[in-house]
């Protein structure tokens, strides 16, 4: 298992993981970034730049992300928290949630 940290911008989580499924397959960037997540409210978005030794996985149902730092390290980004300094690691990308008794459904900004 990865053995690097922990880290949160806003509600999004990256929690290390000794591999990435086999199953995932690459996302696309948008505009050269990898959208970890995207606020449905303001359009602001957790972002990480394109860049060789970087990658962004969905797995089948894209419902779960997986983040790749192979090389060097990665700037998370947002438009209203600072910016985060993620380490070489494989990690799990987790939405926070808000929780509603009837239904599930991600936090917005």
């Amino acid at each position: 298992m990865n053995k690097t940290q922990i880290y949160r911008q806003g509600d999004v989580l990256l929690v290390p993981v000794a591999e990435i499924p086999k199953s995932a397959r690459s996302v696309s960037s948008k505009h050269s970034r990898l959208i970890l997540a995207e606020g449905e409210a303001t359009g602001h978005h957790h972002s990480i730049l394109a860049s060789d030794g970087v990658d962004l996985m969905g797995a089948p149902s894209q419902s779960e992300l997986y983040l790749l730092v192979a090389e060097g390290d990665a700037l998370l980004e947002h438009q209203e928290h600072a910016t985060i300094t993620v380490k070489k690691g494989t990690y799990r990308v987790i939405i926070q949630r808000e929780y509603d008794p009837a239904s599930e459904r991600r936090v917005t900004d």
